[in-house]
Order: structure tokens, then C-alpha cells, then sequence
């Protein structure tokens, strides 16, 4: 038990099933949008009763388009809400966390993390860690 209530613990598990709960909270809105406004559109763009009839012709071969082009919109509403309603809104937590411990914006040097920093940061946790439970 004590092994999986670690695993529920760390925070790319919680960031993601945050993810899938919001993505899918925001499918209903997003799909109403798009079968509401944008396929009517694109039926009409290509003279097609509904988005699935819309096609284009080159050269005597139809390319059925529409369910394409309504599925790419369909993808970048639900980023767009992702990155505009939780991305940003943390990145900006984050910034205010930083500037609240550390009493100024970070710099684009301290921004700048590299695998040598993370590991070195790893080994000294672990170090810390060892250091405690002797």
C-alpha cells in the first residue's frame, strides 16, 4: 500500500489524470461547438448537405475532407482550452510561487535547467534521503 499511495503521490501522475479530466469534461463543449457552427460551415464551403458529404475533386478522384478538416478544428479548440485554462493559468502559479520564495522573476539563466542540474539535484535528494534514514 505504502508503494502505491508513493506512485498516486508524484506529480506527473496528478498532473495527468487532471488532464484526462478536464480534456474530456471540455469534449462535450468542444464537440457541440464544432457540430454546431464549424461543420455547418464547411458543408457549406463545398456545396454538401453535411460535413461528412463534403469532398474535393482532383483530377476525377473525391477526397472526402470534411471529417478531417472538423476533427483538426476539433483538436486545436481542446489545445487551445488546455494550454489557455491550464497550462498558462500554472506556468503563472509557478512564476508567482518563484518570485514569492526567491523575492525577484527568475532569469532566463535560472529558467534554463539542464539534465546535469536535474541529476545533480536527484543525487543530492537521495543523498539527503539516505542521511535520514540512518
Amino acid at each position: 500500500m505504502k508503494g502505491f499511495k508513493e506512485f498516486i503521490a508524484r506529480g506527473n501522475v496528478i498532473d495527468l489524470a487532471v488532464a484526462v479530466i478536464i480534456g474530456a469534461a471540455f469534449t462535450s463543449i468542444v464537440d457541440a461547438l464544432v457540430g454546431g457552427i464549424f461543420d455547418p460551415l464547411i458543408a457549406a464551403l463545398f456545396n454538401a448537405d453535411a460535413i461528412a458529404d463534403a469532398t474535393l475533386q482532383i483530377a476525377g478522384i473525391n477526397f472526402g475532407i470534411g471529417s478531417v478538416i472538423a476533427a483538426i478544428i476539433n483538436f486545436l479548440l481542446i489545445a487551445a482550452v488546455v494550454y489557455f485554462c491550464i497550462v498558462l493559468p500554472i506556468n503563472k502559479f509557478n512564476e508567482k510561487a518563484y518570485e514569492r520564495k526567491h523575492g525577484h522573476k527568475p532569469s532566463e539563466e535560472e529558467a534554463e535547467v539542464t539534465e546535469t542540474d536535474l541529476l545533480t539535484e536527484i543525487r543530492d535528494l537521495l543523498a539527503a534521503r539516505e542521511g535520514q534514514g540512518k
